[in-house]
């Protein structure tokens, strides 16, 4: 596993020197997508070479990707799942709160998981068993992380990214911002990282992708939290998703929860 982490924060090296370089250019190229979201030149570009990097260095995995979607490895049961850029709609507008997002699973396990922002100064990764950590400009080393020890919901800190998807659910996160001591809108990869670091403790997203919560969900756990989906079920892959510290989730589940 030691390996795989290497390799994944090397492809994290090679993806934030594609996104700084073209954060904030004047000529980015940006193009919607059916869905209707944005995609930039340097989303396809780092997918595009963090696959090729991938299968060179690790020819019998899967990878399933944002841009790209799936490449099969049928003999293989480890696969590795790329966002390239989650927070693409921030990075066009030129609002720093970006990250590549990397994950690799084995089975049905996640067992390592990166997300680096570079505009940030920051990065986090995590190792099943080997614990999570951080760097930013704060730390002359790597920093390990810890959940926060919040065991009442009027004493803790809510993220919440939006309010999209809420919709038939805005009674019940209404009803959950209520009974939490704060709320603020730590959007996308963030407020699942400010959860790891023990800054808040809560996030919940209602619309959410495999490859926005794989990496964050691995990070999350080595770190002392919970980390599941709405209904309760520990998945990176149930299309909305709910991160505590822990010994806050199942009284966020009793208001959230589907």
């Amino acid at each position: 596993m030691a390996d795989d982490l290497a390799l994944a924060l090397e492809l994290a090296d090679l993806a934030d020197g594609i996104t700084l370089a073209r954060y904030g250019a004047a000529d980015l190229v940006v193009e919607t997508k059916p869905d209707l979201t944005p995609v930039t030149e340097a989303d396809t570009a780092v997918e595009r070479a963090l696959r090729e990097r991938l299968a060179s260095d690790r020819p019998g995995d899967s990878v399933v990707g944002e841009e790209y979607g799936v490449t099969s490895a049928p003999d293989s049961d480890r696969r590795w799942i790329v966002d390239p850029i989650d927070g693409t709609k921030n990075y066009v507008r030129g609002i720093p709160v970006w990250a590549t997002l990397l994950a690799l699973q084995e089975g049905d396990q996640l067992v390592v998981g990166v997300v680096s922002a570079p505009a940030l100064g920051r990065r986090w990764w995590a190792a099943r068993g080997q614990g999570a950590f951080v760097t930013d400009p704060l730390s002359a080393s790597p920093r390990r992380l810890r959940c926060s020890g919040v065991g009442s919901l009027d004493d803790a800190q809510l993220c919440v990214s939006g309010l999209d998807g809420w919709e038939e659910k805005l009674d019940a996160l209404m009803a959950l911002q209520r009974a939490c001591w704060r709320t603020r809108g730590f959007g996308d990869f963030w407020g699942y990282m400010l959860v790891a670091e023990g800054a808040a403790d809560i996030c919940c997203e209602a619309i959410v992708s495999l490859w926005d919560l794989a990496a964050p969900s691995v990070i999350v756990e080595e770190a002392g939290g919970r980390f599941t989906d709405l209904g309760g079920v520990a998945t990176p892959d149930g299309g909305d998703a709910l991160a505590s510290n822990g010994l806050l989730h199942e009284a966020s589940l009793a208001i959230v929860g589907r």
